[in-house]
């Protein structure tokens, strides 16, 4: 059950994100392409569909991508601190 909610909760942040990119292509004071691009990120960890348009993204703009394998190192480098961190605590 907790692995549902977590899927649920990701979903709905990345789609979050999807929705403000949207706003943000039409208001001047948010970043819409910024919001689009960390909201496909998060949904292409759960959607092969989404990860099969990020890659095409990315061989299209490869700028987009090397920011996108930046980013990801930076999350998986907090993921592991993280659970280093929550280890540290249950000892």
């Amino acid at each position: 059950m907790k692995r549902d909610v977590k899927h649920y909760l990701i979903l709905s942040l990345g789609w979050i994100f999807i929705f403000l990119g949207i706003i943000g292509l039409f208001l001047p004071i948010l970043q819409g392409i910024l919001f689009l691009a960390i909201g496909l990120i998060i949904l292409s960890r759960k959607s092969a569909r989404v990860r099969l348009l990020n890659k095409k993204i990315g061989q299209r703009y490869p700028k987009y991508r090397e920011v996108q394998d930046d980013a990801s190192i930076r999350v998986k480098r907090l993921i592991e601190k993280m659970s280093r961190k929550k280890k540290a605590d249950t000892d």
